[in-house]
């Protein structure tokens, strides 16, 4: 198995979004009606709800459906507002000890992950992100020092709200602190169980929890994998090895001679790193935010790509898994 992954510089969307979306169009359109197109809000009520709490959105929503060729299924879709369930893994960990940093796996299916890395200014603030759900965010940065990540929460439970990416997006683009990242994480519905890892560059961290059917909680843990307080889906985190990465990474950030560079050595080392691709569970990409430079690495266990606000290099690269 393969991914091709591809660093596109586009500040506002045009073109090169459109080509991505030609590109993404028919696994994402499958993925929307894969519970029926019933089951799907209506585009009303997707603009009503989008409106109502990502306002600021609504006319790069509006500018992506046309650039997408228009149509009620490709903006119900883009909304993002009640989508299709899906799951991924992710390990994640907050570090604060001399500079604030942002570490990340996010494992999943080589073959349904979008591969693009997006440097973009859509609402004016510049954003470096994995790209998710077309427009969403599975992790990134933007220029004011602002980092954040998601991972599944570990509950199969589902309700009214957003697709976490888009929140994520939301987040990245209008936000600059961990404080105001919060406050809209608050504010702002999911649809499913998520934990989001934030951090800015004054070093403020915070680890929230998310779920349909409970407010926010934020928690004092520098460390996240795929469940929350407790497990709560025991068949997913034995499969994942949650509690094991979460107990390994958090026994490394307690280590007083664990250093950064030995930490994100780690996330390529079982039980962080998976090989589990095949079940949707294995490891695609290590991420190592940076706040205070404005960069970022993506690394692989035989090559990194390096990107920052003040370099940020097109290019293309493809990774094997085994």
């Amino acid at each position: 198995m393969q991914l091709q992954f591809r660093a596109v510089r586009e500040t506002l969307p045009g073109l090169k979004w459109q080509a991505h979306f030609e590109k993404m169009w028919s696994a994402y359109s499958a993925w929307f009606l894969s519970q029926g197109e019933g089951a799907r809000p209506g585009y009303m009520t997707c603009r009503q709800q989008l409106a109502r709490h990502m306002p600021e959105l609504v006319p790069t929503w509006e500018r992506l459906i046309e650039l997408g060729g228009g149509g009620d299924q490709v903006a119900r879709m883009l909304s993002l507002y009640r989508p299709a369930p899906y799951l991924a893994g992710c390990s994640q960990v907050l570090w604060t000890r001399d500079e604030p940093v942002l570490v990340r796996n996010y494992d999943y299916h080589p073959g349904r992950c979008e591969g693009l890395f997006l440097q973009s200014a859509w609402h004016g603030t510049r954003v470096i992100a994995v790209s998710d759900s077309l427009w969403g965010a599975l992790d990134g940065i933007n220029e004011h020092g602002l980092a954040v990540a998601l991972a599944f929460g570990g509950r199969t439970i589902t309700g009214d709200g957003f697709g976490i990416p888009l929140v994520l997006r939301y987040v990245l683009d209008l936000c600059t602190t961990t404080a105001e990242a919060v406050a809209t994480l608050r504010r702002i519905p999911s649809h499913m169980a998520y934990t989001v890892s934030v951090i800015d560059r004054a070093g403020a961290a915070a680890t929230v929890y998310l779920n349909p059917d409970r407010d926010a909680e934020v928690v004092d843990a520098r460390v996240s994998t795929n469940h929350q307080h407790r497990v709560e889906w025991p068949e997913h985190a034995e499969l994942t090895g949650s509690v094991a990465r979460a107990e390994y990474l958090a026994a490394r950030l307690a280590d007083p001679g664990e250093s950064l560079s030995g930490l994100v050595a780690r996330f390529l080392e079982e039980p962080v790193f998976s090989r589990h691709y095949e079940r949707a569970f294995g490891t695609l990409y290590t991420a190592i935010y940076r706040p205070r430079s404005g960069t970022v690495e993506y690394r692989w266990r035989n090559r990194s790509w390096h990107q920052s606000f003040d370099r940020f290099l097109e290019g293309v690269s493809v990774v094997r898994y085994s």
